[in-house]
């Protein structure tokens, strides 16, 4: 029989799950329910994708241990399981908009640089901590035979597709209900700004500001005649992508960069406009053309000692202005000097958050601005 390949693998297991959403490729019981509470762990979406890994790893190779997915083991049934979920794991999560992490499970501190077997009752000091039992004991019942490692790839797909559409149908039960909503006045800009505000004291909201001042620029496009270039993924260091810092601001008729802003969920330190300095010009010695304006936007307090230091670099960059803006007070400028478009505003974040894959901006945080929104339009209804 002709050895598969892993992504052939992957496109029949996401064929065959979808198939039979409804009924389960397990019929162990206790198996079954460990591979749901991997699917199902909202704190911890790196432990499915290592069971995927290993799965694939086993399926492509039937001669490796699923139990061991560091080559660092030594031995000859070893296999990375990083270069599996790396290689092949990342396009195909991304493809099919499966909620798990964008990145290798691999790079999380539980996860990486080990070299051991992983036995029953292992101790990674993961949390929570069942997720990650469960995880081992799934690839310890691959290697005891009760279970497969195509039912259990096959099972872990199919329990993510299903996770995937009730996320989907709850998204859209809440813009059908906030549509139901709207119709009265429009929110004040005092609104939107609070509405906002609230957003972003939410949990794991450090995305959230790159999508404040982004959602800015596309509504006010036409009236700047500037735009925004798209985002990058949040993982993505601007060395590796080329780019300025966390959002590109261009004129709308050129491509050169203009002004450039990184976002900090903290107060801005002199060294972080240390840092975005010598970004700005290790890009321009590498051919970029000069930008106008640098811009930090902070969550936090203003420091007036680095405010100063920011603005003491014009002189020296020759005509580049560094400057530290308060995310909130950014927005309700905005807002205020383009009073109409404050709804375009809104629209514009609600198309770029609910974009977001789910490692950048959660489900909760997508279904929690739904739900403010709602009750800012309601208001005036």
């Amino acid at each position: 029989m002709q050895q598969r390949e892993p992504p052939e693998i992957l496109a029949l297991a996401i064929h065959e799950a979808a198939k039979r959403l409804d009924k389960s490729f397990v019929s162990d019981d206790t198996i079954a329910g460990r591979v749901y509470s991997v699917c199902r762990c909202e704190p911890n979406r790196a432990c499915v994708r290592l069971l995927m890994a290993s799965a694939l790893a086993k399926i492509h190779k039937p001669g490796v241990d699923i139990r061991k997915p560091y080559t660092e083991i030594g031995n000859d049934d070893a296999y990375s399981g990083r270069n599996y979920d790396e290689s092949y794991l990342t396009d195909f999560i991304h493809e099919h908009d499966l909620p798990c992490n964008r990145t290798t499970a691999f790079l999380t501190p539980a996860w990486r640089n080990r070299n051991e077997v992983l036995t029953r009752g292992t101790n990674l000091l993961g949390r929570p901590g069942y997720v990650y039992d469960d995880t081992i004991d799934l690839l310890n019942d691959v290697h005891d035979g009760h279970i497969s490692a195509e039912d259990l790839l096959r099972e872990t797909v199919r329990c993510l597709l299903v996770l995937r559409g009730e996320r989907h149908r709850r998204l859209q039960m809440l813009m059908d209900s906030l549509r139901e909503s709207q119709g009265g006045i429009p929110p004040s800009t005092e609104d939107v700004v609070t509405l906002i505000e609230q957003h972003l004291q939410c949990p794991k909201s450090s995305r959230l500001p790159v999508l404040v001042v982004a959602a800015a620029y596309n509504a006010a496009t036409e009236h700047l005649r500037e735009r925004v270039l798209p985002l990058e993924d949040h993982t993505a260091a601007d060395s590796q992508t080329g780019a300025f810092g966390d959002v590109q601001i261009t004129l709308v008729d050129d491509a050169r960069v203009v002004t450039t802003y990184e976002m900090k969920d903290k107060r801005v330190t002199k060294e972080d406009v240390d840092g975005a300095l010598e970004k700005v010009v290790l890009r321009i010695s590498q051919g970029a053309a000069r930008i106008d304006n640098c811009i930090l936007v902070t969550t936090g307090d203003i420091d007036e000692s680095v405010a100063r230091y920011a603005r003491s670099l014009y002189e020296q960059t020759g005509g580049i202005e560094f400057s530290i803006l308060d995310c909130i007070g950014f927005l309700r400028h905005i807002l205020h000097l383009f009073h109409r478009l404050r709804i375009q505003f809104l629209d514009a974040y609600q198309d770029l958050l609910l974009a977001e894959p789910e490692s950048a901006v959660s489900q909760v945080l997508k279904e929690a601005f739904l739900t403010l929104r709602k009750a800012a339009e309601s208001a005036y209804s």
